[in-house]
């Protein structure tokens, strides 16, 4: 081996030399290759885009109950349509992956699945009307799916974007329904709390009517007016005790009876017939009329007497009879009067015992008030929200909310995303270069031959004096010939493959040869 630097000459020289060293290693790489791409199966891909939109109506005027994110929704949605059974129904449906079903559980097959299903998001920054900053927001999304036929592949993707339209729908429709259901039922449970509470208040009012705040002034004006009319039946009642204790005076002085007067009046004429007989005679005008009259008083007196030698209890003294029925009509009033100030004082001592007791009602009503308005301002919310929910609910059952919407749908694919036979070939041929190469320069470092006049002079010492050219024999000739045929089928049948494979894998020749053709044209 020499150790001098290589010239253009002897690197072409060496690569003639080592030519199948470099050709044979490059082209059975590239073969390789060749049949790597030839051998994988097309896998094609079907990609559908879903726009998310939002909802018709502003939210102004109807707010909706969906209040996630877009990107929860979505990736909510995402895993239920992953889920083990939906994915094995589609599996069952299609008759996806029959040559792993006797080599592979369910659950791989579904796994290899969820790896053929690629979802990716389309996101871009908008302006977040809840926190006013900017984020990234979802408006779109993509769902592919990959596998070995064109036809299936496009159907699976198509069910597959169904699915997350109708999930999406059902989804939204149904957290709109659990909304209006939830308060539904809590508007009923505090509807039956007011009702409770105006039962306890009714029942509360009329157990305590006459001492509510509402009748505090009223009992103050009843209580004001009975003290009043107490002291003015008091005054009376002084009045007609004068007026008793007079007429019990007078009436002390006057006799019951008109007998008992007719024989006092007897007494006083005897006792002033003998004061006038003491000083005048039997003759005289005022002796002569005071006998008279006293003769008078004993025939009246002895006509008045009960022949059955009875006497009456009933007074016949019409001044004495005036006078009792006069005291007896003053008892009267006055026992009246002290029975209306006992009434009066009862009625104050209940309006007092009244006042006194609103404080503590007053304290309870307002707490069972305060308590009914806040539930009415409950139920009355409630209502409001009840009333929202409903619309909203019409609103996701109308779709006129926020929605998805296919705005590509999957189409048949025309050519396999992969595997790109192209980069396979374009490989097999970067690396067949290069272990050529390396084989080719392994060789011909390893090798100790003298090929040329310069290495052997300077492996001996000594000048070379002449040089002898190759001699080819008819068999060499033969062998040459041989080989260069080789050489031109190998390569025949590499230009042949290459077709081949362009032409199933890469594109159709016919179409191929058209654009060439309309690019000529042009």
């Amino acid at each position: 081996m020499e150790d001098t630097v290589m010239t253009l000459p002897d690197f072409a020289e060496t690569l003639r030399r080592r030519k199948w060293s470099l050709i044979l290693p490059a082209l059975f790489i590239f073969l390789m290759a060749a049949v790597i791409a030839l051998v994988l199966p097309p896998i094609y891909q079907s990609t559908a885009t879903i726009l998310v939109e939002e909802q018709e109506i502003p939210a102004e005027f109807v707010t909706t109950t969906v209040t996630s994110y877009v990107e929860q929704r979505v990736q909510t949605i995402n895993q239920r349509i992953m889920s083990y059974t939906r994915l094995l129904d589609i599996i069952n449906q299609f008759n996806l992956y029959p040559d792993r079903r006797n080599r592979f559980t369910v659950e791989e097959i579904v796994t290899k699945m969820r790896e053929d299903i690629h979802f990716e998001p389309i996101s871009v920054e908008v302006i977040d009307r809840r926190t006013g900053r900017p984020t990234a927001a979802t408006i779109a999304f993509t769902l592919s799916y990959e596998g070995k036929h064109a036809e299936t592949v496009q159907k699976v993707t198509s069910v597959l974007a169904s699915l997350f339209l109708r999930e999406n729908l059902e989804v939204r429709e149904r957290q709109t329904l659990e909304t209006t259901e939830f308060i539904g039922d809590e508007m009923k449970k505090v509807q039956a709390d007011l009702a409770k509470l105006d039962a306890k208040i009714a029942e509360f009012k009329e157990k305590h009517m006459n001492e509510l705040p509402s009748l505090l002034q009223a009992n103050f004006q009843n209580l004001h007016y009975t003290e009043s009319s107490i002291e003015r039946l008091s005054e009376q009642l002084r009045g007609l005790k004068e007026r008793k204790e007079y007429l019990e005076t007078e009436l002390a002085g006057i006799p019951r009876y008109l007998e008992q007067e007719k024989k006092k009046r007897l007494e006083q004429l005897k006792i002033e017939l003998a004061h006038l007989q003491s000083r005048f005679s039997d003759e005289y005008p005022d002796v002569i009329k005071v006998k008279a009259e006293i003769a008078k008083m004993e025939r009246e007196l002895g006509a008045g007497d009960d022949p059955m030698g009875m006497t009456h209890d009933q007074p016949d003294n019409p001044a004495y009879i005036t006078l009792a029925s006069q005291l007896a009509g003053v008892q009267a009033d006055t026992d009246a009067i002290i029975r209306q100030i006992k009434d009066l004082e009862i009625r104050a001592n209940e309006y007092r015992r009244r006042i006194g007791a609103t404080p503590r009602v007053e304290e309870e009503y307002k707490t069972l008030i305060v308590e009914q308005e806040s539930t009415q301002t409950k139920y009355e919310d409630l209502m409001r929200k009840l009333m929202e929910a409903r619309v909203a609910h019409g609103l996701e059952k109308d779709q006129k909310g926020e929605r998805f919407t296919l705005i590509e749908p999957a189409r048949l694919p025309e050519k396999p995303v992969k595997p790109n036979r192209l980069v396979i070939l374009l490989i097999g041929l970067v690396l067949g270069i290069g272990a050529g190469g390396g084989t080719a320069y392994l060789r011909e470092t390893t090798d100790q031959t003298v090929y040329t006049a310069k290495s052997l002079a300077k492996a001996t010492g000594s000048s070379v004096l002449v040089g002898i050219p190759e001699i080819k024999t008819k068999r060499d000739i033969v062998r040459g010939r041989i080989k260069k045929m080789s050489l031109a089928t190998g390569l025949l049948l590499c230009v042949v493959a290459g077709l081949v494979v362009f032409h199933y894998f890469v594109m159709d020749l016919n179409v191929f040869w058209a654009k060439v053709l309309r690019r000529m044209t042009l």
